[in-house]
């Protein structure tokens, strides 16, 4: 990941045992220098395509497929806006299902919570959107003629006898299994947005720029500073 190559130095006084003077530093990466995109690029929708993360995908991988050079796997990263890779970057099909078994064991299949499927009426007009989480009670008045339909799940079965005439009730609510749950949570992450490769290396030039230090009273140069050695007492 060359993300560390493009981060400044720091100096700190040694705490190494092997050290011959008080004077001596130890020259590190600077992890705490950090970046994001700057909110006049990040809602600028123009700059960036819509990517899906494939099966098996990793941050390298979409990197070589969209930019062409998998190093760059941490602009990938950065404009995907992601902060923590564990959580935020979708499990393969093999590692989701480890992970609902262990989380969930025995109650992998039991209903984790109930939402609404998608009511249109007759003439095509939407009534009630679907993926609302509600009870399993929960009711509308039934449109003239409605017909339910779902993005995410097939309502089948007992749904077919809710084709009410304007009249009654209809209960337009499906059950959502543990598994079914973190599956299309995991499903979502695999929508990010990638800044275009036209854009690439204007973001790139920018991000060095920010990267680089001002002057300071720890300034030495652009890529590095000097913390104060409390070991050094003055007159």
């Amino acid at each position: 990941m060359s993300y560390f190559r493009e981060l400044p130095d720091l100096e700190y006084q040694s705490n190494l045992l092997h050290k011959i003077s008080s004077q001596e530093y130890v020259r590190v990466k600077n992890l705490f220098r950090r970046v994001k995109l700057q909110d006049y690029v990040q809602d600028n929708v123009t700059l960036f395509d819509k990517y899906t993360i494939l099966e098996g995908q990793r941050p390298d991988n979409v990197a070589e497929a969209f930019y062409g050079a998998s190093d760059l796997d941490w602009v990938v990263i950065l404009t995907a806006e992601i902060t923590n890779i564990r959580d935020q970057w979708p499990l393969s099909n093999y590692e989701l299902y480890k992970y609902v078994d262990d989380k969930y064991g025995n109650t992998l299949n039991d209903i984790h919570h109930y939402e609404t499927v998608t009511v249109i009426d007759s003439k095509g007009r939407l009534i009630l959107p679907g993926g609302q989480i509600v009870n399993k009670e929960f009711t509308i008045s039934a449109p003239y003629d409605s017909t339910l339909t779902s993005n995410s799940y097939t309502a089948v079965g007992a749904y077919e006898n809710t084709k009410y005439a304007g009249t009654g009730d209809i209960n337009p609510v499906i059950g959502v299994s543990n598994y079914e749950y973190e599956t299309k949570k995991n499903e979502e992450k695999r929508q990010i947005f990638l800044m275009k490769p036209t854009y690439l290396q204007q973001y790139l030039n920018e991000m060095r720029e920010i990267m680089n230090y001002k002057k300071s009273s720890q300034y030495v140069d652009r890529k590095l500073i000097r913390t104060e050695n409390t070991r050094l007492v003055g007159p």
